[in-house]
C-alpha cells in the first residue's frame, strides 16, 4: 500500500499507509466509538463532509453488507483506521462486493490506515474537531474554510414509498435530511406505509398527503444554516398531526420552536452514550451521531426538556407541550447499536393513533 498522511490543520502529521481511492480529501476530522457496525458508519448521510476515524483498531474483518447498508453509499470524505482486513471472514459477507479496500476504492472515498486511532482520538478529545485532509505529502496547503451544510447533498431527489410490512396501520411521512434507512424500516415493521420526502418539500405538499404522523430525520451540517427548512418545520408543528425529530430532525423542531443550537468541542459519536429520561428517571444506552446541540435554556416555555446526556448534561430530548411534537438527539433506530429506546417509535404510532 502506498504511504500516505493524515495532515491536521493545526500541524498535527501522521503517518499510514493509503488505501480505497488514492485521492486526496479535506474534510472536518471527528471520531467514533462504535466496536461494530463499520458498515452503518460508513452509509450514514450524516456524516457528509467528514473524515471519520475509528477508535476501535480492526475494521472491515466481516467484510461487506449491502443488507446493513443505511444508504445506496459512503457519504463521507474519508476514513482513518488503525488496521483493516483485507481477508474478511464472515457468512453475510457479499464476495461480489469484495474486501473493504474494494468497496471504498470504487466509492470514491480514500481511506488511510496504520494510524494510531487512540493517539489520534486524544489529540481531538483536547483541540476538538478540526479540518484535516488525507493527503500524499506530510504538507497540506489548507484553504479558507467555507461552511457545508450538505442536507441538500444527501437528500433524495423525489417521495419514495415503502409499504407496510403486514397490516396497515398507519401513514408517516418522512422528511429526508439525510435519513438512515433504518428509520424507514422502523415505522415499516410495525405496521406503517412510509412516503420519503426530500428535503425541500414544502409542508404543504407535506400535508396534502393526509399522513397520520410525520417523521423529521438525521443528516449532516449545522442546524442553524437549514433557514428555509425551518419556516417549513414551523407550518408542521402548526398542523397537529404529531411530529417526530431525531438527531438533526430534534435540532432542527428546537430551532423552529425559537431555541438555540451550539457546535459542540468533539460531538457524541458512538453506541455507548448513556442518556437519561427524565420523566422515569431511567438511564439508557445509546447511539449518536452528531457535532451540535440544542441549548437546554434557550427552550421556550412551550417546551420542556426531557432527555439529557449524562457525561456532559447537554439536552437529549424535547417534549412540545403546545404540539403533538417530541423529539430525541440519538438514534432509536441504531443498526449497529444498543434498541433499548425503540419503544420512542411506538410511543409516536400511539400517539397517531389518539
Amino acid at each position: 500500500m502506498p504511504k500516505r498522511y493524515l495532515v491536521l490543520e493545526n500541524g498535527r502529521v501522521f503517518e499510514g499507509e493509503g488505501y480505497g481511492a488514492q485521492v486526496e480529501t479535506v474534510g472536518e476530522l471527528v471520531f467514533t466509538t462504535n466496536m461494530a457496525g463499520y458498515l452503518e458508519t460508513l452509509t450514514d448521510p450524516s456524516y457528509y463532509g467528514q473524515i471519520v476515524v475509528m477508535t476501535f483498531p480492526l475494521i472491515g474483518n466481516y467484510g461487506v453488507i449491502p443488507q446493513d447498508f443505511e444508504s445506496g453509499s459512503p457519504r463521507l470524505f474519508g476514513f482513518v483506521t488503525r488496521e483493516h482486513c483485507a481477508v474478511p471472514s464472515n457468512f453475510r459477507h457479499d464476495n461480489d462486493e469484495g474486501a473493504l479496500d474494494a468497496f471504498l476504492l470504487r466509492s470514491g472515498i480514500p481511506a488511510i490506515s496504520g494510524i494510531d486511532t487512540r493517539a489520534l482520538t486524544r489529540v481531538l478529545r483536547s483541540c476538538g474537531v478540526t479540518r484535516a485532509a488525507i493527503a500524499d505529502k506530510p504538507a497540506f496547503e489548507f484553504a479558507e474554510d467555507a461552511p457545508i451544510c450538505g442536507v441538500a447533498e444527501v437528500t433524495c431527489a423525489c417521495p419514495v414509498v415503502y409499504p407496510a410490512e403486514g397490516e396497515r396501520k398507519h401513514s408517516v411521512a418522512v422528511v429526508d435530511y439525510g435519513a438512515k434507512g433504518g428509520i424507514a424500516r422502523s415505522l415499516t415493521r410495525r405496521g406503517s406505509d412510509v412516503t420519503v420526502y426530500p428535503a425541500s418539500a414544502k409542508a404543504e405538499d407535506i400535508l396534502a398527503g393526509k399522513h397520520d404522523g410525520i417523521m423529521l430525520s438525521n443528516g449532516p451540517g449545522d442546524p442553524a444554516q437549514n433557514v428555509s427548512i425551518i419556516e417549513e418545520i414551523k407550518i408542521l408543528m402548526k398542523s397537529g398531526v404529531p411530529v417526530f425529530g431525531i438527531c438533526l430532525g430534534h435540532q432542527l423542531m428546537a430551532l423552529a420552536a425559537g431555541a438555540k443550537t451550539v457546535k459542540l468541542p468533539f460531538g457524541h459519536r458512538g453506541a455507548n452514550q448513556p442518556a437519561k429520561h427524565l420523566d422515569s428517571g431511567r438511564v439508557y444506552i445509546t447511539s449518536q451521531n452528531h457535532g451540535y446541540a440544542v441549548l437546554p435554556e434557550s427552550l421556550p416555555d412551550t417546551a420542556r426538556l426531557s432527555w439529557v446526556n449524562m457525561n456532559d448534561g447537554s439536552c437529549e430530548g424535547v417534549k412540545y407541550m403546545n404540539a403533538k411534537a417530541f423529539s430525541v438527539q440519538f438514534h432509536p433506530e441504531a443498526c449497529a447499536g444498543p434498541l433499548d429506546t425503540q419503544f420512542l417509535f411506538d410511543e409516536f404510532l400511539e400517539l397517531m393513533k389518539n
